[in-house]
């Protein structure tokens, strides 16, 4: 049987903590840089509106420079940055998980390259977290009945 290194658990937590550390470096030398990610493990908030969701490939290049980078900041294992999209420059906040990120890019030099792939998206909203719970009826009577 053959294991695939790459997606072992101690590759990936050696990626992970590489892809940050290497970001916390770039921002300690006040330097931009660019990323290059899988669009599916993407979180955008608000979402993006479907012209612009649709114009995407596979993997998604983010140019950090200006507000963007500025807005930029690193948190356990997500990479968040604000951004404007298309011609309107629709803003919204994206949310990567470090392993999701491909590369990073200094000018024309790729000097992260990540083959390790992010845990399966997790939803993460209150909605999606209420239906899981009601999917066990001996859950549903914990919630109080409303008075009419």
């Amino acid at each position: 049987m053959t294991i695939n290194l790459f997606q072992t658990k101690e590759y990936k937590a050696l990626m992970q903590e590489h892809i940050s550390k290497t970001i916390a470096y770039l921002f300690s030398k006040n330097q931009e840089f660019a990323i290059a990610c899988e669009i599916e493990h993407i979180d955008f908030n608000p979402p993006l509106p479907a012209s612009i969701m649709e114009s995407f490939n596979d993997i998604v290049l983010f140019v950090l420079s200006g507000y963007t980078f500025e807005s930029a900041k690193l948190e356990e294992e997500y990479f968040i940055f604000e951004a404007g999209f298309g011609e309107e420059n629709f803003g919204s906040t994206v949310t990567i998980p470090l392993l999701a990120i491909k590369q990073v890019i200094v000018g024309e030099h790729p000097i992260v390259l990540n083959l390790a792939k992010p845990s399966p998206k997790q939803e993460r909203s209150t909605q999606n977290s209420m239906e899981a719970l009601l999917k066990n009826p001996e859950n549903k009577k914990l919630l109080k009945k409303k008075k009419r």
